[in-house]
């Protein structure tokens, strides 16, 4: 078990968020980004970690890298990490994006032409108490664009479950429509997207890094078979099943 972190380790964090915060783009940067079809776009990578039940040290990292716009798995690593950092909500990065980095640079090293041209993160970006979830922190750490793509609506500057938010979720109709997650202070932060005609139930997307929040959410909705967009689900799918088969009868 973490000890409950110090004082000062909150503060450190923070400040290492806000001095990284200035460094995210929130803009589309490539060619593909600005294309009606996302002509350009190849490959595009999922990120998820997965823990045995009980055990929130010991986790499954996972990449995978899939073919755009087929979605058929290029790459997967699966690597069984330790988590040294404590779990603070807020901080979430710091126990995370360094498995994740890692994984990513292994494949930059090992086989650099399957290294995608963007990453779905299994959580948020700038939908967050700082402005810096863990879509921003990986983006701005491997220098990729980054989307975040939450399953839960994270309460946070003024959004919450109200009956407002309820009735917004209520209006989407079909795939593809969506409402800005507007801050107290106007900013629109992220937007929940029904991301599929079967689900009516929305992810919340935002930027993590060298993106716009349009093109995001665009982007999110066209690799969505399912509710979940396919690098993620498949992030998430295949991270279960490792632990799965190396550790039976564990219940993941």
């Amino acid at each position: 078990m973490f000890v409950p972190p110090g004082e000062d380790l909150v503060n450190q964090w923070e400040s290492e968020q806000a001095r990284l915060r200035l460094q995210v783009m929130e803009e589309d940067t490539e060619d593909w980004q600005r294309s009606p079809d996302f002509s350009g776009l190849e490959r595009v990578g999922g990120v998820d970690l997965s823990f045995i039940k009980g055990d929130d040290v010991n986790a499954c990292a996972q990449l995978v890298v899939l073919s755009y716009p087929d979605m058929e798995v290029l790459y997967e690593d699966s690597q069984m990490v330790t988590l040294t950092a404590p779990y603070i909500a807020g901080f979430l990065a710091f126990r995370e994006t360094p498995f994740l980095l890692e994984a990513l640079q292994r494949l930059e090293r090992n086989q650099p032409k399957l290294l995608p041209q963007v990453v779905f993160v299994d959580g948020n970006g700038l939908f967050h108490y700082r402005e810096f979830g863990l879509a921003c922190h990986l983006g701005v750490l491997s220098g990729m664009p980054c989307v975040g793509v939450a399953k839960n609506l994270l309460q946070v500057q003024g959004v919450n479950k109200s009956e407002e938010h309820q009735l917004q979720i209520s209006a989407l109709q079909k795939g593809g429509d969506s409402f800005p997650l507007t801050a107290a202070s106007g900013k629109v932060l992220g937007k929940a997207l029904r991301s599929s005609d079967k689900s009516s139930k929305p992810v919340y997307v935002s930027v993590g890094h060298k993106i716009s929040v349009d093109t995001a959410v665009r982007l999110t909705h066209s690799c969505c078979h399912y509710r979940v967009p396919e690098p993620i689900r498949q992030a998430d799918y295949r991270s279960r099943e490792y632990l799965r088969i190396h550790f039976p009868g564990a219940d993941t």
